[in-house]
């Protein structure tokens, strides 16, 4: 029996979620409770479709000319490791067809332990490139942005350094949630401890999905907070010296 994978959208030409020109799936399920999700409905809401691997492949290669020679498909979300199963099977597939294959993470999902940990190794093996998510460096902060620790991230990405796997670092920029200095500076040090961060970006906080919440009925605890100004961006870019990756 095929493996379905519970959907949430699919875009065809990103250009943000990797290099070159992607295939964007977004897969529905998340165990993290961002305050700034953009995509909430990918929570607990019926908004999804049910996709098998193969179908899913079908659809993006029929833009495979448009990728170049670095483009490829990107697993997102909500958060992609929830259907561990499915995106194995994705992946897997993937591969077996030449594609080059991205994780778009907030690692909220990993574990050193049981099956889980035996798939996301098996996992591993097809995919190239992940893009993994650190909200906030400083756990008690991390809790009241997403609901969760960020132990289990952390050591996610020391994992993921340790079997040289490439990784693209990305941190939220949050006013009065994720900006400030001392933590910005606390996540470089970390990344300077990691061996394989390709690239660290800083991805400004928006309000483009503040609607999606309010149709879902869900309070908007950022209410009132704005985006961070071009100058607190350019802070955040200096203290983690995104210049420095490439």
């Amino acid at each position: 029996m095929e493996i379905l994978g519970k959907v949430h959208s699919i875009e065809s030409f990103g250009s943000a979620d990797g290099p070159g020109v992607r295939f964007l799936i977004f897969l529905h399920g998340c165990p993290l409770r961002c305050q700034f999700c953009h995509n909430p409905d990918t929570w607990g809401s019926q908004k999804f479709t049910e996709e098998t691997a193969d179908a899913l492949l079908k659809k993006a290669v029929r833009y495979k000319d448009y990728w170049g020679t670095n483009g490829g498909i990107t697993v997102s979300g909500g958060e992609p490791l929830y259907q561990i199963d499915f995106l194995l099977d994705l992946l897997k597939k993937a591969k077996a067809q030449g594609i080059n294959t991205c994780i778009d993470t907030s690692g909220g999902c990993f574990t050193h332990e049981g099956e889980w940990f035996a798939k996301f190794e098996e996992l591993m093996q097809y995919t190239d490139l992940l893009l993994l998510d650190i909200k906030e460096i400083n756990n008690e902060r991390h809790k009241v942005i997403t609901g969760k620790e960020n132990t289990n991230i952390l050591e996610m990405a020391r994992y993921l350094s340790d079997i040289k796997k490439p990784v693209w670092i990305r941190h939220v920029l949050v006013p009065e949630r994720s900006d400030y200095d001392e933590d910005l500076k606390a996540l470089h040090d970390f990344i300077e401890t990691l061996d394989n961060v390709q690239r660290v970006e800083v991805l400004p906080y928006h309000t483009l999905g503040v609607y999606k919440w309010k149709e879902l009925g869900i309070p908007y605890k950022l209410e009132g907070i704005d985006p961070p100004t071009p100058k607190r961006v350019a802070n955040a870019k200096a203290l983690l010296h995104t210049d420095e990756y490439h």
